[in-house]
């Protein structure tokens, strides 16, 4: 199944036709991913940010250990291999539904933390008064990188417009006011968050770089990564493995544009595996002379910490609604994050 890519240039000339966004909440809603084309996003802007990343992640293990800030929950600079949980392996409730599927719908059994690196590195301005400080930290910035800030701010804050346009189209579709999601995406603890797996070290078919979860953020936005492996769930319980055109941007939906819609919309689930065509691409960029390691450009857009997640709008009414009661956004991230081993560490 080929998702519908949607080209964001009409609302950026300040066309919004509503068939259009009604075409982005469906699609949300019933598949929780979506493929969109922003021309402010170029294939140059992901090239260099992914050539970066790929140096960054192909230094030396001790040399990444450096930018390692447990006693801030992971929350900014490196994270490494092994540390993070997948959600699959910790939630009994999860466990008994992967149970009930399909075997050609079942996800790759992860056998212990992610095989992946990731950096998160903050995109926009943070509160000055916030009651989730360790959410709202200082960055980290690797010596070596004169190149480092520039880059990261540029396509970060890229990706972040793009999520924006999506955001209010999406509201539209879904019958709220244009500003109901971005007004709470206001001073959000956004995350760059590139992840990095090793190819040469776990390039073999069926390794798991990222064991079946879903995003505990409002939507992720990914550039096109040099090597594919992502898995999606649709909302019917389908797998698909997703094939990111050239140009194209993946959104995904996460845990609290669930919160805010009441359950009308779904945090997708996905996975990242080496697949068969993970394998021809390692051999192709191993004949290249390329680099080895999977970059995905992914970005997090949060609800900012101290905004109040809840059902909005007429999705109050909905018979799931309350299964949501309203809880700050930090408070709601800070259990995720306790779940999955990037909190409380010292």
């Amino acid at each position: 199944m080929d998702l519908p890519v949607i080209d964001l240039s009409p609302c950026l000339s300040g066309e919004w036709d509503p068939h259009l966004c009604a075409e982005v909440s469906r699609t949300l809603r019933e598949t929780g991913a979506l493929l969109v084309k922003d021309p402010r996003c170029t294939v140059q802007d992901n090239d260099r940010f992914i050539d970066m990343m790929e140096r960054y992640f192909s230094k030396p293990h001790h040399f990444k250990l450096l930018h390692e800030r447990p006693h801030l929950h992971y929350q900014v600079g490196v994270t490494p291999e092994r540390v993070e949980v997948p959600r699959s392996l910790v939630d009994e409730e999860m466990q008994e539904k992967l149970k009930a599927m399909p075997n050609e719908n079942q996800p790759h059994t992860p056998v212990g933390p992610d095989l992946k690196w990731r950096y998160f590195w903050r995109i926009g301005p943070r509160p000055s008064n916030t009651r989730f400080q360790e959410l709202n930290a200082e960055p980290v910035i690797p010596e070596g990188f004169p190149e480092w800030k520039e880059t990261m701010d540029s396509w970060g804050y890229k990706m972040i417009a793009a999520i924006e346009v999506v955001a209010e189209m999406a509201a539209i579709g879904f019958g709220l006011p244009k500003d109901a999601f971005t007004s709470l995406m206001k001073l959000g603890p956004h995350l760059l968050a590139p992840t990095g797996s090793d190819l040469q070290k776990y390039g073999q078919e069926g390794t798991v770089f990222a064991g079946y979860h879903y995003d505990l953020n409002f939507l992720t936005i990914h550039g096109r990564s040099r090597f594919p492996g992502l898995n999606i769930w649709l909302r019917n319980g389908q797998k698909v493995e997703v094939k990111v055109p050239i140009g194209c941007l993946l959104i995904q939906t996460g845990k609290q544009i669930e919160w805010l819609t009441g359950g009308d919309c779904i945090a997708g689930m996905h996975e990242v595996v080496a697949t068969k065509r993970t394998i021809d691409a390692i051999n192709l960029a191993q004949e290249q002379n390329r680099s080895l390691w999977r970059v995905s450009s992914t970005l997090f857009a949060h609800i900012a910490s101290d905004a109040v997640l809840k059902p909005l709008g007429h999705f109050a009414e909905l018979p799931l609604a309350s299964k949501y009661p309203p809880m700050c956004a930090g408070e709601y991230v800070e259990q995720e994050l306790a779940v999955i081993n990037l909190k409380g560490k010292k």
